[in-house]
């Protein structure tokens, strides 16, 4: 395992980048500690397989450096970076059987015969593999294949990291759920350093202590799953993170005060934001309250989800989600309120103040 430490990476596809907007990876300076489990997060295209590939040694950066355990292995080649990958579609060995597709990398390192057969068993029966270990993998479901290449990731233990592209994209959404939970106790036994890219906000959410979203080739905020949710740095985050996400509304700043229209909410602080910024406020769903005092709206859909309601409305032109009980009334004069603990107050997308008293 290694502690991996990107030092000032910049990427572009171009051979001579001029501009800022000519970088697919903006700048990243980060430190990942040795056995953490890492979720990079965003939407296609917004830069976290370019870093991931970065990371392997597929990419090499247009400017900085990267580092395992102090060691700069920033022009080193794949197999040099002693790594584990696996990637969004199955990579298996068709004509050789699941025990020997996880064989295969041990083997290759000359580990004995007794070792190997005790942790590809070992491995298979985590995985839930043990009664396919002498079946070819050509006959195998896409599901299954994409098990053996997981367990051809997990099966070394003398890795610095283990990289996962997608892995879950071709299962299906059942055995997503039970592989996802391995994969976290997998973690949690032999604390390998595990960098998990994915769309998937559940996926990144429950694997991952450390999720780090992406936006247009930028790192937005690093934090774990309930900062996240708590205290989204940039409203892409809110908006990401979440179902629905974070209400944003723009509003205008007066002192320790934010209006919304023709309503206004006393804020804890005074943000100070750069002259002429475009300011938001941020609240979730679940911080927003529906009854009959507060800040009246007119309601224009109810979506019914289960357990609970999505109350959509209007607030003085300004789109608002609340969620609400299943059985909980609707009422005939709806007004909102705030839940002072859930407001976010940003200018051009990034936080500048959290946690507010209604007026």
């Amino acid at each position: 395992m290694a502690r991996i430490d990107l030092d000032h990476i910049r990427h572009s596809y171009l051979p001579h980048p001029k501009r800022e907007e000519n970088f697919a990876l903006k700048e990243v300076h980060h430190s990942w500690e040795d056995g953490g489990a890492y979720a990079l997060l965003g939407p296609s295209g917004c830069g976290k397989t370019t870093l991931l590939n970065i990371i392997s040694g597929l990419l090499i950066p247009t400017e900085g450096r990267i580092l395992f355990d102090g060691k700069d292995v920033t022009t080193l080649a794949p197999e040099a970076r002693n790594i584990a990958q696996v990637f969004q579609f199955p990579v298996v060995y068709d004509t050789m059987s699941v025990f020997d597709n996880l064989a295969f990398p041990l083997r290759n390192r000359g580990m004995r015969p007794a070792e190997v057969t005790k942790k590809v068993t070992e491995i298979m029966e985590m995985l839930e593999l043990a009664e396919m270990a002498k079946r070819k993998a050509s006959g195998l479901t896409a599901d299954m294949k994409q098990k053996i290449s997981l367990g051809r990731g997990l099966v070394r233990s003398d890795v610095n990291a283990i990289l996962f592209d997608e892995p879950l994209t071709v299962i299906d959404p059942h055995m997503k759920w039970q592989l996802r939970s391995q994969l976290k106790l997998l973690h949690d036994r032999f604390a390998h350093t595990m960098v998990y890219v994915t769309h998937d906000q559940t996926e990144a959410l429950t694997f991952a202590d450390t999720v780090v979203v992406m936006y247009e080739g930028e790192i937005v905020q690093i934090g774990t799953p309930e900062e996240l949710f708590e205290r989204p740095r940039h409203t892409f985050v809110g908006y990401f993170i979440g179902s629905p996400g974070m209400n944003v509304m723009p509003v205008k700043l007066d002192g320790a005060s934010a209006r919304i229209g023709e309503q206004t909410i006393a804020l804890a602080d005074a943000p100070s934001p750069k002259p002429g910024a475009r300011t938001e406020l941020g609240i979730r769903p679940e911080y927003v309250r529906l009854g009959t005092e507060g800040m009246p709206v007119s309601i224009t859909k109810v979506e019914d989800v289960g357990r609970r309601k999505i109350v959509h409305a209007a607030l003085d032109g300004s789109d608002i989600a609340v969620i609400v009980g299943e059985h909980d009334p609707i009422p005939g004069d709806p007004h909102i309120s705030f839940e002072p603990a859930g407001i976010n107050i940003y200018a051009d997308d990034w936080a500048i103040v959290s946690g507010a008293a209604q007026s």
